[in-house]
């Protein structure tokens, strides 16, 4: 069993990153990658050449290529990201767009056996671990925990066929109560990782 743990944040000293390499290590020894792709520089930019790729099918970049060899070879992603404006961040969502297409993910013009739209990642759990600047009951008030269940579980998730993994919150990741960060960070972390190991 492989998981692949995608992050996206700039700064490779960020409590995302350090989230994610914590992750990798609860999840040994099985075999785990981390793609980090502001690191990794991955282009973001769906560009004409994607729009093609998408409108026939196939005809992929190299870049997305390699990005679907990964994604074939795990059973479970998790996505390690900052909620940055109630969203995922640019870079992660522009890997979502170029990666997750038409051809690869799902088939427009191959129905299933119900004649909608074949999803293609059935074989895939997905679960996130979101790193939140605000509190939970901020959260809660606003409803935004489930405007990105919506978003990401369903309009991705649910989209492309995968299974939902397991959702969880470092909440309050900016404060200065560095013993309650890391408590948070460790109960998500283990939340995750049992998560994995227990599919």
């Amino acid at each position: 069993m492989k998981t692949l743990i995608v992050t996206a944040h700039p700064d490779p000293e960020s409590l995302t990153a350090g989230i994610a390499e914590q992750l990798r290590t609860a999840l040994e020894p099985a075999e785990v990658e981390v793609a980090d792709l502001a690191a990794e520089d991955f282009d973001p930019r769906f560009g004409a050449a994607d729009r093609h790729s998408y409108r026939v099918g196939g005809e992929f970049s190299p870049d997305v290529l390699r990005e679907h060899r990964r994604l074939d070879a795990a059973d479970h992603l998790v996505l390690v990201f900052p909620v940055w404006w109630w969203s995922m961040p640019a870079l992660l969502k522009g890997w979502v767009d170029r990666v997750f297409v038409n051809g690869w993910a799902f088939d427009v013009s191959a129905p299933d056996a119900e004649g909608g739209m074949r999803r293609n990642l059935g074989g895939l759990t997905i679960h996130l671990l979101l790193v939140a600047g605000d509190s939970a009951s901020t959260y809660e008030r606003h409803g935004y925990e489930q405007v990105l269940e919506t978003q990401i579980g369903h309009g991705i998730v649910d989209y492309v066929g995968a299974r939902r993994g397991a959702t969880a919150w470092v909440h309050d990741s900016e404060r200065d109560d560095d013993a309650g960060r890391r408590k948070a960070v460790e109960e998500a972390v283990a939340q995750v990782a049992a998560a994995v190991r227990g599919a």
